[in-house]
């Protein structure tokens, strides 16, 4: 019989092994899919994981894409590993991503057709504004009403949707689309738009931003005050109120801090790669960084790598779609053995398995 026997301490070993070895057997049960879809597995594996990287038939242009697809997830990422690491869960970043995209490209459009250098910034703003506020409806339930976070953050994602649907085919469509669902496109008129850096790279405003909430988040999370109290109220909740946590504070502020960086990944997005307001722009985001932040332990170093990694699972999986036929549904289905496997394997971290007989009665 197998018997799962609690650790004194969570085993530092597994806790780093994890997400290597959930990466490793994604490939073996995603191989074991593909085989069974009729498509060579071993052929599949490598156009998800190598070509993208170093085929020079694609890599100029999957290249760029990489940062261009990691700019969000890290983003998202990181706000919700601080909610994550003092056990609030916000699992509607989605819906605070596309809100932080209206919010901001409202604002763009409204002075439309301004070139001022100061637009951009505006939008930024506005989109920060956005996602937090969105964010601040589960904070405020939940801390006057007590309601549970994350069903409220998680339905209000099909509201976020629906409002988008209504922008698109109404108050920010177009004039000029013809009837078209879609507004403006931002990316191509100056003031507006979110421009590449560095050219050949991929990095924009919301990539660099990434990585400035990387660098801000290890600082928080190592070297402040409040780092301590988010491991604290997450680690032990009672210590923490005796401490002088204030769980509602936490609360709002970690809600707070995680929307408005989903919605400022949202305006980025919208402001650049996506380019307008439509029907179909949320593309999961939102619901893939959850697997990028526990895929990375919740540090902010891991989560730069892991974002970096399912960016590159997004970018070899256009290409498996394109090569092989592979259906998208089996793509993100290989996406979400990700985060099954960690979650199963997090098992070890905290669990010793022994085999033990069972004694006749």
């Amino acid at each position: 019989m197998i018997v799962l026997e609690k650790r004194p301490t969570p085993s530092r070993f597994w806790g780093a092994a994890t997400p290597v070895a959930a990466v490793f057997l994604t490939m073996i049960a995603g191989g074991i899919m593909f085989a069974a879809l009729g498509k060579d597995p071993v052929e599949a594996i490598r156009i998800i994981f190598w070509d993208p990287l170093f085929n020079a038939q694609f890599a100029s242009y999957s290249r760029p894409q990489l940062l261009i697809k990691a700019g969000p997830l890290i983003l998202i990422a990181i706000g919700l590993s601080l909610g994550f690491k003092a056990g609030i869960w916000n699992i509607g970043a989605e819906g605070q991503y596309i809100i932080g995209a209206i919010c901001g490209a409202a604002f763009g459009l409204a002075f439309w057709p301004s070139e001022s250098p100061l637009l951009f910034p505006g939008m930024v703003i506005a989109g920060l504004i956005g996602g937090w506020a969105w964010a601040m409806i589960p904070g405020v339930l939940k801390t006057r009403f007590r309601t549970n976070e994350i069903l409220v953050s998680l339905l209000l994602v099909y509201v976020a949707e629906a409002i988008l649907a209504s922008a698109a085919t109404s108050w920010l469509r177009s004039p000029d689309a013809m009837g078209f669902p879609g507004s403006r496109n931002l990316a191509r008129h100056p003031g507006t738009d979110n421009p590449e850096l560095i050219a050949g790279t991929g990095m924009h405003w919301g990539v660099l931003a990434a990585f400035i909430a990387v660098i801000a988040a290890y600082v928080l999370m190592n070297r402040h005050v409040l780092g301590y109290q988010i491991r604290l109220a997450g680690q032990a909740p009672r210590a923490a109120r005796f401490a002088g946590v204030d769980p509602n504070r936490l609360v709002l502020l970690c809600l707070g801090i995680s929307g408005a960086l989903a919605g400022a990944a949202g305006l980025f997005e919208v402001s650049g790669p996506a380019g307008q307001i439509s029907i179909d722009f949320n593309v999961g985001y939102g619901f893939t960084a959850i697997i990028v932040a526990f895929l990375g332990r919740l540090h902010p170093i891991g989560i730069l790598l892991a974002g970096l990694l399912m960016a590159l699972t997004y970018i070899g999986g256009e290409l498996a779609q394109l090569m092989l036929g592979i259906p998208a549904p089996a793509i993100q289905a290989f996406q979400g053995m990700l985060l099954f496997f960690l979650l199963a394997l997090d098992v070890l971290s905290n669990y010793h398995i022994r085999l033990k007989r069972t004694e006749a009665a």
